[in-house]
């Protein structure tokens, strides 16, 4: 498997905030624009939560076997595979959702006057951090699943698997 690049991240983000800014300039101009939902940033942070407590798990597991404590259950290969594998999608899903919003809520930074996009402004920026948690949180999960002799042998620093 090949490792999350933070370049490719930030260039999702920001060509989709730079769509998602001239999108909603056009949308604008026809009288209506899309709202943010609530929902958004909430989902966005039970994903980064659930990265994180599979990291957290993994990490925990693999310590007590490296510890050889009696215990100590084993880190299934396959598994932490699939938990680097939805990681590295949720990441680029949520560079690409955190992008749109984020261009969204430039654009309504324009009207903060008016009461509800001032309220799409506020969830569209809670989408943004959100979105950057869940990066955040596959990055880490990546780095725990990551074999530590495959720095060794191909200096690519490749192969995030268990």
């Amino acid at each position: 498997m090949r490792e999350l690049r933070i370049r490719t991240l930030a260039g999702v983000f920001i060509v989709a905030g730079v769509l998602s800014w001239a999108g909603a300039r056009l949308w604008n101009a026809v009288g209506t624009l899309p709202s943010v939902p609530l929902a958004a940033p909430i989902v966005l942070a039970i994903i980064a939560v659930i990265l994180l407590s599979t990291a957290l798990s993994i990490r925990a597991r693999l310590r007590a076997q490296r510890e050889r404590r009696p215990e100590a259950k084993g880190v299934d290969p396959l598994m932490a595979a699939r938990a680097v594998v939805f990681g590295q999608a949720s990441a680029l899903v949520a560079a690409l959702v955190a992008g749109m919003y984020g261009g969204t809520g430039v654009f309504l930074l324009e009207s903060l006057d008016i009461p509800a996009r001032r309220d799409q402004a506020i969830y569209a920026g809670f989408s943004v951090l959100a979105g950057i948690g869940v990066i955040v949180a596959a990055i880490f999960l990546e780095r725990v699943c990551k074999l530590p002799e495959d720095d060794e042998h191909n200096g690519t620093g490749a192969a995030p698997t268990v």
